[in-house]
């Protein structure tokens, strides 16, 4: 059998139109998870009796001291994110290795921003004595859910071009919000403490 390297390129039967058109279903489970993480840390917060502390590292002053060090180290590397995403998308100029630098960075600022959320809701629960501390519960657990979504999206097919930024800016905006309520707050507070 001989193949004619100048005939047309066979073409497979089209797809049925409605197969091709987005489902619903790709936007509404990213946002149902977002929606169950967030709740779902959130009562937990609120119905677990809080325990106080639940870790605390040597050369530290405090468990808030860690807290917002670490808090300050994932803000860091959120920054990264947000530049290097400028980068991936095109907006900046940026080296042939700014994927990988936003991947890195993504996960250790999610890494990092992990053991602070754990000893948030054991130790302290979901608060509302006062109304930063309302918000920063509040915006904690949304920022779990909103990671959650996004990184459902990174592996959805066909998404419009806006989408995936405008939930990484929006997970950016409220951790860049937790840190201003938090560890900014403690820093002013108390002090640049250890």
């Amino acid at each position: 059998m001989t193949v004619d390297p100048n005939a047309a390129t066979q073409s497979f039967p089209g797809a049925d139109p409605d197969h091709r058109r987005p489902g619903a279903a790709r936007f509404l489970v990213p946002a149902l998870v977002a929606a169950v993480v967030a709740v779902g840390l959130g009562a937990y917060g609120k119905v677990h009796d809080p325990q106080g502390t639940a870790f605390n590292i040597a050369g530290f002053s405090s468990t808030s001291a860690v807290k917002s060090w670490l808090a300050t180290v994932a803000f860091a590397f959120a920054l990264v994110q947000i530049v290097s995403a400028f980068m991936v998308y095109g907006k900046l100029r940026g080296p042939s290795w700014a994927p990988a630098l936003h991947r890195w960075s993504g996960r250790i600022a999610f890494l990092v921003a992990v053991p602070v959320a754990v000893h948030c809701l054991y130790a302290l629960g979901y608060q509302t004595y006062s109304t930063r501390v309302m918000w920063h519960s509040f915006l904690g657990c949304f920022f779990f859910g909103a990671f959650s979504a996004k990184m459902l999206l990174l592996r959805t097919q066909r998404l419009p071009g806006w989408l995936l930024p405008l939930v990484g800016g929006l997970a950016f905006a409220v951790l860049t919000l937790l840190w201003l309520t938090s560890a900014l707050w403690f820093f002013r507070t108390v002090g640049v403490t250890t």
